[in-house]
C-alpha cells in the first residue's frame, strides 16, 4: 500500500496519476475540434479496443483463473458501460451538467468504501468531496432550460460505474506476475470487446476518416487512453481509492482551461473562484487520504494487514 510510503514519494505517484484526469480533460476539445460528430460509441471503441490490444501485446500476460471474470468486471465498469454512457450524458445535458454530476465521483466512493473496502467515511472527506462537486458547478455550470431526464440517469449511472470499479480495483488489488500494465490492458479490451457490437448496431459501419481524424483518434488512443489509464489504474494500485477518486475533478477544470486557451473561451471571476475552490479540495482530497479511516475488522487482521503491507512497501522500494 502506497500510503505507507514517504510523503514525498507518495505526492508525486499522486502527481503521476493526475495526469490522467487532466488527459481526459482534454477529450472534449479534441472530440469537437477533430473527430466527427455523432459517432460517440464509434469513439468509445476507438479509444478502449485499440489502446488494450496495445498494452496487452506490451505485457504479454493473460488472466489466469478468478481474474477471467475480474477482468471482465472492471472493463465492464471502468470502460465498456463507463464510456458509453459518458459520451451519451455529454450528447443530451447543457452547459457541462455532465460534469457536474461525474464530480460527485468522490462522494461515490467514500460511500462504496464501507462495505467494500471496510473504511468508515469521515466528515473531512464528504466536506471536501461536496466542495469539490460545488467548485466544479461553478466552473461549468450555465444557464438552461429543462434537463433531460435521460441525459441525467446516463451521468448517475456512468459516475457510479466509475467509482465501483475504482473500489473493486482497489479491493481486488493485482494477480500475482501482472503488473499495472496487464491489467489495464485487460479492462481496456474487455470493455472495448463490450462496446463493439453496440457501436455496429446503433451507428453501423465506421464514418470515413480524413488526416484530422486519424490525428485525434491516435491521440484518444494512445495518450489519452492507453497512458492515462496505465496510470489511473496504477495509481489505484498503489494509492487509496479516497485519494484517487479526488483527482478527477481535475479534468473538469482542464477542460475549462482547455476551452479558454485553446477555443477561445472566456472565464468569469465566478467561474476562476469555482476553479480554486474545486482544485484546494482536489489538495485537501489528497492532505485528507494521508491517513487512511480504520477498517471495521478486528484489530489481530488490522495487526497483520499493516505488518504485510509495511513488508510490501519495503521490497517495492
Amino acid at each position: 500500500m502506497a500510503d505507507s510510503r514517504r510523503p514525498a514519494a507518495t505526492w508525486f505517484l499522486a502527481a503521476l496519476t493526475a495526469l490522467a484526469p487532466v488527459s481526459w480533460g482534454t477529450t472534449y476539445a479534441v472530440t469537437t475540434e477533430f473527430l466527427p460528430p455523432g459517432r460517440p460509441l464509434f469513439t468509445a471503441l476507438v479509444r478502449a479496443l485499440p489502446a488494450g490490444l496495445l498494452l496487452l501485446a506490451m505485457a504479454r500476460v493473460l488472466p489466469k483463473g478468478a481474474w477471467w471474470w475480474k477482468a471482465a468486471v472492471l472493463g465492464a465498469l471502468n470502460i465498456g458501460a463507463f464510456f458509453p454512457l459518458l459520451f451519451l450524458s455529454a450528447y443530451r445535458l447543457p452547459g457541462g451538467m455532465a460534469a457536474v454530476v461525474g464530480s460527485v465521483g468522490p462522494l461515490f466512493v467514500v460511500g462504496l468504501s464501507a462495505p467494500l473496502l471496510g473504511q468508515r467515511p469521515t466528515g473531512r472527506a464528504l466536506l471536501t468531496g461536496i466542495a469539490a462537486a460545488f467548485g466544479v458547478s461553478l466552473v461549468v455550470l450555465r444557464a438552461a432550460g429543462a434537463l433531460d431526464g435521460v441525459g441525467v440517469a446516463a451521468a448517475l449511472a456512468s459516475t457510479v460505474s466509475m467509482s465501483t470499479g475504482t473500489v473493486l480495483a482497489k479491493r481486488w488489488g493485482r494477480p500475482a506476475g501482472a503488473g499495472p500494465l496487464a491489467l489495464t490492458g485487460w479492462q481496456l479490451t474487455a470493455g472495448g470487446l463490450l462496446i463493439a457490437p453496440l457501436a455496429l448496431l446503433a451507428e453501423g459501419p465506421p464514418p470515413a476518416l480524413d488526416a484530422r481524424a486519424l490525428g485525434g483518434y491516435a491521440y484518444l488512443a494512445l495518450a489519452n487512453t492507453a497512458l492515462a489509464y496505465w496510470l489511473w489504474f496504477r495509481g489505484i494500485g498503489r494509492l487509496s481509492a479516497t485519494r484517487v477518486t479526488f483527482l478527477g475533478p481535475l479534468s473538469p477544470l482542464t477542460a475549462a482551461v482547455v476551452g479558454w486557451a485553446a477555443l477561445g473561451q472566456a472565464l468569469t471571476p465566478v467561474q476562476l473562484a469555482g476553479m480554486a475552490l474545486a482544485f484546494g479540495a482536489t489538495v485537501a482530497g489528497q492532505l485528507g487520504a494521508a491517513h487512511p479511516p480504520r477498517s471495521f475488522s478486528s484489530p489481530e487482521r488490522n495487526s497483520r494487514k499493516d505488518s504485510m503491507e509495511l513488508t510490501d512497501a519495503a521490497l517495492r522500494r
